[in-house]
């Protein structure tokens, strides 16, 4: 029995105990980072260099790429280290800082993606107004609130996570600082206020999920009217890369928070975890490039005058 007063780290669970497993993970982890780093770093270049691609829908998408590398930057570099190191240990501060930005990502991320379905919405079914609806300034401050809400809602979960007591030891069954994994540790029934604020966080969450589904469902009818199949395609390109990476990261962040405690286990909640704080951020640069030409037109154009 331990007070939180007096732990000074925590102890991350390890893939694995083999030396070979553990630098398997090491160089796994190492091309997924590095993968995540080219293909939104090569993301954020080509749409800030670009002037043909300073449009509402390039600049969430810049937006989208930072987010990615902020998130996978918060937990994967910490794992690769201690895989590499043979150790499980990351201090107080450090987990605490950990997951303030894991949270802060990832909810500003949620906010993005919420309002990039609003701009494909306003350009597919108001595109007369789209100039008005979503001038530089109006997609600025919907950018500053994304990030905003993240940033207090990752402010107020950590603050009451790590205001709790914590007296059951000092382990946690997860490879990076997760709210849930330590809301074990605690012995008081303070940590029902921390549950309270995850409900609201859900309800939130809830919220901008039917505004995404309501705004496709209005897109996918609008797209069905246009008569010619030339106009349907090049409206379906700009949208169904967003709505891939929508669908990849809410269904891999509802499985890892709501499958049956039947089914559930520290390898599957390690590997659900990886699923949806590490690949998206590596994937999503390869979804949007696939089918847009306008960016992969950008990006040879840019690679080209660089002599690549």
């Amino acid at each position: 029995m331990t007070n939180s007063s007096s732990i000074t780290q925590f102890l991350l669970l390890a893939f694995t105990d083999r030396r070979e497993l553990q630098l398997l993970h090491f160089w796994l982890f190492l091309g997924i980072y590095l993968a995540a780093l080219l293909g939104n770093g090569l993301i954020i270049t080509t749409i800030a260099c670009d002037h043909h691609l300073h449009t509402p829908m390039y600049f969430f998408l810049l937006n989208l790429s930072i987010l990615d590398l902020g998130t996978i930057s918060t937990i994967v570099p910490k794992s690769m280290d201690n895989s590499l190191w043979k150790t499980r240990a990351i201090s107080y501060p450090g987990c605490a800082a950990q997951l303030f930005l894991f949270v802060f990502f990832i909810s500003a991320e949620y906010c993005l993606l919420t309002i990039m379905s609003y701009d494909r919405y306003v350009a597919i079914c108001k595109p007369l107004h789209y100039e008005t609806l979503l001038g530089s300034r109006a997609c600025v401050h919907m950018a500053a609130a994304a990030w905003g809400t993240g940033f207090l809602n990752a402010l107020l979960h950590t603050a009451n996570t790590f205001s709790l007591p914590l007296c059951q030891g000092n382990v946690l069954d997860q490879f990076f600082c997760e709210i849930p994994q330590i809301l074990k540790l605690s012995c008081s029934h303070s940590y029902l206020r921390e549950v309270g604020l995850l409900v609201v966080s859900v309800c939130l969450a809830f919220g901008c999920f039917v505004f995404i589904v309501v705004s496709y469902v209005q897109i996918f009818r609008a797209v069905l009217r246009i008569p010619s199949e030339q106009g349907r395609h090049k409206a379906f390109s700009t949208c169904l890369p967003h709505l891939a990476v929508v669908f990849l990261f809410l269904s891999t962040v509802l499985f890892a928070d709501l499958k049956p405690p039947s089914i559930s286990s520290p390898s599957l909640d390690v590997v659900v975890s990886v699923l949806y704080s590490v690949v998206p951020p590596a994937v999503n640069p390869l979804i949007y490039s696939m089918r847009n030409q306008e960016l992969n037109n950008a990006l040879r154009k840019m690679c080209e005058s660089l002599g690549l």
